[in-house]
């Protein structure tokens, strides 16, 4: 446990429940690991509350939080201003406050997903992608994945309508890459034509991991990498038959590990320590 002091610095993360969440645990492990006499804290707030609560950040003196659901979105109105990557995805997982007061809302899911993708020996440049899903979570990987350098991205929802909304915005600012929508699950020609296939849904995540948003039917090749967001259950069932498939299968742990480890960063201006942040979260 942290020695908590009037001195201490406060940060916490800002949701709906965020009782099983481990970012407290990863988060206090790296500041002990730092000697830094910093501490993170739940801090649950029903969605009538947020604008009360985000002003709490600032009015109670914590140097930030993280942000997660239902609040990513919710957030944004109440802030001072918005990173480039928070605005382009149209949505917050981090805020900052600065030496003047200012509250900045940034996103740091879009790197640390690509931080994870690299750690893993995956590098996204030129790869052809589906991404399963089109929610908050696809906003922010079809981000990182553009900047990364994808060739192609195609996106598989059961509501194509909002497949194509989410291509539509993101067409502006990348003009040279191709966006196309698809069905969920997507069919055969689709799948054998990925490099890379993410996993954006809830499908296959505790308590429901029975579920999964691929066909069963469908194969996997030993040279495509399968990455699913969701980490509980650490083996879902997507993963589970792409790995019995032998593709290259990634959980989504390590992406809630490296955007925690951006955060860390951005609010303590030190090198976080990525080994002892993943240990902390059991997983």
């Amino acid at each position: 446990m942290p020695n908590i002091s009037g001195k201490t610095t406060v940060v916490g993360l800002i949701g709906w429940p965020v009782s099983h969440s481990v970012s407290p645990a990863m988060h206090n492990a790296a500041f002990a690991q730092l000697g830094l006499d910093w501490c993170y804290v739940p801090l649950p707030v029903a969605p009538d509350r947020i604008a009360a609560a985000v002003a709490g950040v600032r009015a109670l003196g914590l140097a930030g939080a993280n942000v997660t659901v239902p609040h990513k979105q919710a957030v944004i109105p109440h802030l001072d201003r918005l990173s480039p990557a928070a605005e382009a995805i149209g949505a917050v997982n981090t805020l900052i406050v600065t030496p003047d007061g200012q509250l900045v809302g940034d996103n740091t899911d879009a790197p640390g997903f690509i931080a994870d993708l690299r750690a893993h020996g995956v590098d996204p440049a030129g790869m052809r992608v589906l991404i399963l899903g089109a929610g908050g979570s696809a906003r922010a990987v079809l981000f990182g994945l553009l900047e990364a350098g994808a060739a192609s991205v195609t996106l598989a929802n059961r509501s194509l309508d909002r497949a194509q909304a989410l291509c539509d915005d993101y067409r502006a600012r990348f003009p040279a890459l191709s966006l196309q929508v698809t069905a969920l699950p997507p069919d055969a020609e689709t799948a054998a034509a990925a490099h890379l296939i993410v996993n954006c849904t809830s499908l296959g995540m505790t308590p429901n991991t029975d579920t999964t948003p691929w066909n069963p039917g469908l194969p996997f090749r030993a040279d495509q990498v399968v990455y699913d967001l969701v980490y509980n259950p650490a083996e879902t069932r997507l993963l589970a038959q792409a790995r019995q498939q032998r593709a290259h299968a990634i959980g989504g742990i390590g992406m809630l590990v490296y955007q925690g480890a951006i955060a860390f960063e951005r609010w303590t201006g030190k090198p976080a320590p990525v080994d002892v942040m993943a240990a902390a979260t059991g997983k």
